[in-house]
């Protein structure tokens, strides 16, 4: 005897039985000891409209229950989560990411052909893989990453959608539960933004998608790393590397663009500074890793090192003879003019005999100046100084400034 269509039985065999549902970090919550309800065939898929085990759960704390809305082998299908129907691999909609990976959908969408469809599906999954989402045919994880996708993809999971919805009764001003109120208190969006008006087909079949429209025109706009003028300039600059990240994650990692010359990680300023032999095996690096580089699921920041001989120090100038830098602290300065010393302990004239002196910042001084002792001097000779006479250069010694020794004029008190 035939069974009407209308029949509870009607395609029972086809009804999908599972013990956990397909999620992505976000739907499924940070709370370790989730608890979940499950109901056998509670409702039918959005997409296949055959009946299939329905989750519901809670995924934290002042969040909202929520529920799987399609049914594993339509998940599998797209590789996607049952909930969000969000990629699982990279979190993003189904559009972006077949337009990035240029996949073409072959899924049927009349209501017989549907059915056809999904049977061979479910077949092709019991034989390959053991039912992974993408083996039948799906994209998965069988094609190449984009650049595009490393680009726009979460590295970490975004809770904030798991928000409760917004209170109708308090944006009415009649919402009397107060803080005990499980939804939020909250002004609502624009009700002519594009994203409050959203279908679950839609996104499933990658068409007319505003999530996915929104995050492709950020996609037009992300920043570029321009390489330097500077030809000299082989470092790039690594950020928000951690403080447990080592020097031989980041070599491994590098090393495939080129030679390295060297890594330096700074730990305080959580950065880290990698020097390549060549130009050309920066500008491959700086372009394989600028805004897509992921490790120990931190996206490290990419720029290109800076220049340091074009670097001003500050209270510096350039110029075209040869930079001149601050003097170095400690070392002693030039001598003053003996019309300048407080006392003049060996009754010195003042001459006009001038000496440049070693350090530019500081005007040059004038000071009879000792001459070195001869080659062979005499007892007499080595304990007398010789003063030059004007005109003559001899070498300078700091210390004969007296007063820069301590000596100090006492007079005799009578």
């Amino acid at each position: 005897m035939a069974l009407s269509k209308s029949s509870n039985t009607y395609g029972r065999t086809s009804w999908e039985d599972s013990e956990f549902p397909i999620l992505c970090p976000t739907c499924l919550g940070d709370n370790p000891y989730v608890r979940m309800m499950k109901e056998k065939f509670g409702s039918e898929c959005k997409i296949c409209v055959r009946p299939f085990t329905t989750f519901r759960w809670c995924p934290g704390a002042r969040m909202r229950f929520k529920k799987t809305e399609i049914c594993q082998t339509c998940a599998k299908l797209k590789n996607v989560c049952q909930t969000c129907l969000l990629d699982l691999e990279y979190g993003l909609p189904i559009q972006v990411r077949d337009q990035a990976l240029n996949i073409k959908d072959n899924i049927a969408k009349s209501d017989v052909n549907k059915e056809y469809f999904i049977q061979n599906a479910e077949k092709q999954l019991s034989a390959t893989d053991h039912g992974v989402p993408g083996a039948a045919g799906g994209p998965g994880k069988s094609h190449p990453p984009s650049d595009l996708l490393m680009k726009l993809a979460r590295t970490a999971p975004y809770y904030r959608r798991n928000l409760p919805h917004i209170c109708s009764f308090w944006v009415k001003g009649e919402c009397k539960r107060g803080e005990e109120c499980p939804y939020r208190h909250e002004k609502p969006t624009d009700p002519d933004d594009p994203l409050a008006d959203q279908n679950i087909k839609d996104r499933y079949y990658g068409t007319n998608d505003p999530v996915a429209e929104k995050l492709m025109r950020r996609a037009a706009t992300l920043p570029r790393l321009d390489a330097p003028e500077d030809k000299s300039i082989t470092t790039l600059y690594v950020g928000n590397i951690g403080e447990k990240m080592l020097e031989k994650e980041l070599r491994d990692h590098f090393y495939q663009y080129g030679e390295i010359r060297s890594i330096t990680i700074v730990s305080r300023q959580q950065c880290a500074f990698v020097t390549y032999v060549t130009r050309s095996a920066a500008e491959l690096a700086a372009e394989g890793t600028f805004n897509k580089l992921i490790i120990q699921n931190r996206r490290l920041v990419i720029r290109w090192g800076k220049s340091q001989g074009k670097q001003n120090v500050p209270g510096t100038t350039n110029t075209e003879a040869g930079a001149r830098f601050e003097p170095v602290p400690g070392l002693p300065r030039a001598l003053p003019h003996p019309e300048e010393l407080e006392h003049n302990f060996f009754n010195l004239a003042p001459t006009s005999n001038a000496y440049p002196s070693p350090y530019p910042q500081y005007p040059p001084s004038t000071y009879p100046l000792i001459a070195p002792p001869p080659p062979n001097p005499t007892p007499n000779q080595a304990e007398l100084p010789v003063f030059l006479a004007e005109g003559q250069q001899g070498i300078h010694y700091p210390s004969q400034d007296p007063t820069r020794l301590g000596a100090i004029n006492k007079t005799r008190q009578t």
